[in-house]
């Protein structure tokens, strides 16, 4: 059993990504915890979700694995110093650092994607190309630390996928 912070974006996270990647994690028996910049954060598709933490709080210390959620409000994480900054405490720590749909930007925008294989939304390739990664056209795809996934249908995968790393 392991602790799995996800983490959102305050409004316009992608519910389906957000619920299905959580639910997928919980049914492996992980405990998953929800940070994002507000104590509730409301979702593109009209869901909510309460906050465990606010980002500015986190220790990567506490957790097993982060993963950040996409949907169109995730670009206001691309320059924050303090989403790049949970992404390299985690991936410098030896845990998962994991983002699906355009969040694999955050991971691109740090860095940590160079030289990485790595999937992501239809149109965000280009950008994380650009910062070094080889893009791979999958759903789901993990290249050590770094999972990405590519959208809202590949969630539950990208969820199961996490689970799995995390009992290896």
């Amino acid at each position: 059993m392991a602790n799995v912070l996800l983490i959102i974006s305050p409004t316009d996270y992608q519910d389906k990504e957000y619920n299905d990647t959580k639910t997928a994690l919980e049914e492996a028996d992980h405990i998953v915890f929800t940070a994002s910049t507000v104590e509730k954060a409301h979702g593109k598709l009209g869901g909510t979700a309460e906050c465990d933490t606010l980002m500015y709080g986190i220790n990567e210390g506490d957790y097993d694995a982060v993963a950040f959620i996409g949907g169109p409000g995730v670009f206001e994480y691309f320059e924050d110093e303090v989403a790049h900054s949970i992404a390299k405490d985690f991936y410098e720590a030896g845990k998962l650092t994991c983002a699906i749909c355009a969040a694999p930007g955050i991971l691109a925008n740090t860095g940590l994607l160079d030289g990485k294989e790595a999937t992501c939304w239809p149109g965000e390739e280009q950008h994380i190309q650009e910062k070094g990664a080889k893009y791979m056209a999958t759903p789901v795809h993990r290249d050590g630390l770094i999972i990405t996934g590519n959208g809202p249908a590949a969630a539950r995968e990208f969820g199961k996928e996490i689970g799995k790393a995390l009992n290896e």
